[in-house]
């Protein structure tokens, strides 16, 4: 059986089933009404019909809920059982009541056919819906058995297509790997020779360069060795000219030293003589000015050491501060 089949045959099922809850329903509807009629207040007759509609909604609601449930291959437990029991004697006592009440056994079996009826069917939908539920699951695990060995057949091909040309790919690596070892022996074997050969011409050309190495060492130890003779001669007349130098310059020094100390004693004597009794000559005035300005004494104490005026003193310390204007020639010839 194929899922074609199931489906036309759960189709078919659903619509018999549906079928005849409709057609129980419209004669509950027509049987219960005027029951309900006469045992309600006459204000309240319109009523009549709602509470057949409302037991054959649940019958309703119980059909669907079990189609559903069934399909999904599941199972309410108790309480939907116990719904559409309840609601298939609801609409069974419904149905008969009428006749029940007046004693008529004939009307009771004829009213009492449409429930039955859809109390059996639906249990028997229900019972027909988990057995082809049951047989598409069964169905669909033997498809998915059937792909799972055709998956594996393919599998099981590829592999051995693998395995094969992985054999190949190995046989054809391994003559590969055979001639290349070939090739590197012999490679090796002649890289070996040439090697040897280079090594002999090396250690030929090496002892050809080490007599020219100490040649050129024995000419450059002769050649440093008259490099020292020469350096160490002039080292010797360097000193000598450098001592010559240091002479020379600690006699300069010296001089300028005696100079120097000449100077001062002959400043300090200037210095120390006082002050002059009267104006003295402008060359000795000249004199005392210029040993006053190089002892930064006042002006006016080098005038009174003088005897010139403070404007003269200031105009010679003047020419003292800028050598531009002959106090230079000045200081020189004072000394």
């Amino acid at each position: 059986m194929n899922s074609v089949q199931t489906r036309s045959a759960e189709r078919a099922l659903s619509g018999g089933t549906w079928l005849i809850v409709c057609g129980a329903m419209l004669y509950s509807i027509l049987t219960v009404t005027p029951l309900m009629a006469d045992h309600t207040a006459p204000k309240w007759a319109w009523t009549a019909p709602i509470l057949p509609l409302v037991v054959d909604a649940a019958v309703v609601i119980v059909v669907k809920l079990d189609d559903v449930l069934a399909r999904l291959g599941g199972h309410g437990g108790t309480w939907p059982i116990l719904l559409r029991w309840m609601t298939g004697l609801m609409t069974w006592a419904l149905n008969v009541g009428d006749s029940a009440l007046r004693k008529d056994l004939v009307g009771v079996a004829v009213h009492s056919v449409a429930p039955l009826l859809l109390i059996v069917t639906a249990e028997t939908s229900l019972a027909y819906r988990r057995a082809l539920a049951a047989a598409q699951a069964a169905l669909q695990a033997e498809r998915l058995a059937e792909r799972d060995r055709a998956e594996q057949k393919a599998q099981a091909r590829a592999e051995q297509v693998r395995q094969d040309a992985r054999e190949e790919r190995e046989h054809a690596a391994a003559i590969e790997r055979e001639r290349r070892d070939h090739e590197a022996r012999l490679a090796r074997e002649q890289g070996e020779r040439e090697e040897r050969q280079r090594r002999e011409e090396r250690e030929e050309r090496e002892r050809r360069e080490a007599a020219e190495r100490e040649g050129r060492e024995r000419l450059e130890r002769e050649r440093e060795q008259r490099e020292q003779v020469r350096l160490a001669g002039e080292r010797q007349a360097r000193e000598r000219a450098e001592a010559v130098q240091r002479e020379r310059v600690e006699k300069a020094e010296r001089e300028q030293r005696e100079r120097r100390e000449r100077a001062a004693r002959e400043r300090d004597e200037l210095l120390e003589r006082g002050p002059a009794q009267g104006k003295l000559e402008e060359e000795e005035a000249r004199q005392i000015v210029t040993a006053a300005y190089a002892a930064a004494l006042p002006v006016r104490q080098a005038a009174e050491l003088c005897g010139w005026s403070v404007g003269w003193v200031s105009t010679r310390y003047a020419e003292l501060r800028d050598p531009g204007t002959g106090g230079a020639e000045l200081a020189i010839a004072s000394r």
